[in-house]
């Protein structure tokens, strides 16, 4: 048996996920045209938002568990290899078996090749956002193998030949009414009658998922958190699919990111409190299924578990950038973001949209496999503010748009008209005399903004700022000759 820890690659190209066809400030523009898009989105993160604000104050010590949360997890990214070793030992201990996949190719075909071995062509899965990471269901369906989500959301996406575009809410763009029209279209067996009420909707996808839970030998599933001291896997959710899939098949595959570790059922303890109110805004969720290994005539009798490595590597050895590795997938930071409520998750090209997938996605495929991606934020801050285990956003976004004009810079001599203007800029700032001209040759432009107050069109070069953005139109007078012409009179 071999780990990876300490290699780090990046997660390959051509599988999985991870990398859009187009930068994000295209795909943006594409889904702001979309008013429904943004009513839905706006509709769902303002409900998600007052939901978690309203459970999160009913806790005295929320931010003693947010500083808590934020501690295991850099002490267990500092010792990551430990733990894995020793989940390892705990889970093969009781009868489970661990395979090691260093990247996403290897993952599917670990995978695979296990299902296969059980003779099934049809399995169920648990909402996983690991095995949405490395494309599993598309390697399943190249080998003959059908996968079945079961998780509602992951299910309306499924059928509607669509992406997921929400951590938490994967069908969040989606309203009731099209539901409805993806379950009539999609779905075997539907009621035409079927309505766009909720409950009708659910009722009808219980139904069509009810005879694929009798059926399957094999589930696949993801997991919340490992804890190393047992090797238990942790799956939280709230509608009972998973409890479905984790318990009657008699084979489960469970794919999970070496940073899902946690090191005690203590460190659990703080989690299982965070976790919850920063995701669905309840102080519990409604189903918390944990096991370890196989017990005879009780549950899966045959148990594997995939750790799954695909660039996780590569972050941990940034011990600035790791801090990303520190998400429990809650999606708080999704849902106070103002880029994200305006674009939704497809425009970042990613499985992890919002201000987490802007610093995570870079760090697993390479900063410049998505170099628009730490440039999707206005750095407000909400999402350091919404992190139940404070991951400090903003400043990873910063450090990741650092790397990505280095990189640039390293790559061509020839320099971008964006480093000619700073380089000009730096200039003029140095030197007193030089800066003082400047601000007054500014004055010109104010002849361009008289009548709004900002300068809202200027020529190229200079148009890449105002096609975006407006200009301030100059002052009449510049703090230096408003100072001097204060001191003066006294």
């Amino acid at each position: 048996m071999t780990t990876f820890l300490g290699l780090p690659t990046h997660a390959p190209r051509g599988v999985g996920h991870l990398r859009g066809d187009r930068p994000f400030p295209a795909a943006a523009r594409a889904a702001l045209a979309q008013p429904q898009l943004r009513r839905n989105l706006g509709h769902a993160t303002r409900t998600i938002r007052g939901k978690r604000a309203a459970v999160v104050a009913e806790r005295d010590d929320w931010e003693e568990l947010r500083r808590a949360g934020a501690a295991i997890k850099a002490a267990t990214m500092a010792r990551l290899d430990e733990h894995l070793e020793r989940l390892e030992r705990e889970v093969t201990a009781r009868g489970g078996t661990v395979h090691w996949a260093s990247e996403a190719t290897e993952a599917n075909e670990i995978v695979t090749a296990l299902v296969r071995a059980t003779g099934a062509r049809e399995v169920v899965k648990v909402k996983s956002m690991a095995t949405q990471e490395i494309g599993l269901n598309e390697a399943l369906e190249a080998a003959g193998i059908t996968a079945q989500e079961t998780d509602l959301a992951e299910l309306i996406v499924q059928l509607g030949g669509d992406l997921p575009s929400h951590i938490l809410v994967p069908a969040i763009h989606r309203n009731r009414a099209e539901i409805r029209e993806i379950f009539l279209r999609e779905m075997p067996g539907v009621d035409p009658a079927l309505t766009d009420d909720p409950r009708g909707l659910a009722m009808a996808a219980r139904a069509f998922l009810r005879e694929r839970f009798l059926r399957a030998t094999v589930a696949i599933s993801g997991a919340n958190f490992g804890v190393a001291e047992t090797g238990g896997l942790v799956v939280v959710e709230s509608e009972g699919n998973g409890r479905m899939c984790l318990t009657l098949p008699r084979t489960l595959i469970t794919v999970m990111g070496i940073e899902k570790v946690v090191p005690t059922w203590r460190d659990l303890e703080v989690f299982l409190q965070l976790l919850p109110r920063s995701s669905t805004g309840e102080r519990m969720n409604p189903y918390t299924s944990i096991w370890t290994g196989v017990r005879p005539g009780d549950g899966p009798q045959e148990f594997h578990l995939v750790l799954l490595d695909n660039g996780r590597t590569a972050a941990l050895a940034d011990e600035v950038g790791r801090e990303a590795l520190h998400c429990i997938r809650c999606s708080a930071c999704l849902n106070v973001c103002p880029v994200y409520e305006r674009t939704g998750g497809h425009a970042y090209g990613s499985i992890y949209p919002g201000p987490i997938g802007a610093v995570l996605t870079p760090q697993l495929t390479g900063v410049e496999d998505n170099a628009s991606l730490p440039y999707a934020s206005s750095l407000c801050g909400a999402c350091f503010d919404a992190c139940p285990v404070r991951i400090d956003i903003p400043a990873l976004l910063v450090r990741l748009r650092a790397a990505h004009v280095e990189e640039r810079r390293a790559a061509s001599r020839i320099p971008t008209v964006e480093q000619l203007t700073m380089a000009a800029a730096g200039w003029t700032m140095a030197e007193p005399r030089r800066f003082a001209a400047a601000e007054k040759g500014s004055r010109l432009g104010r002849v361009l903004g008289r009548r709004t107050g900002v300068i809202g069109a200027l020529p190229p070069p200079l148009s890449a700022w105002t096609a975006s953005r407006d200009l301030p139109r100059p002052p009449a007078e510049s703090f230096r000759e408003w100072w001097a012409r204060e001191r003066g009179r006294r």
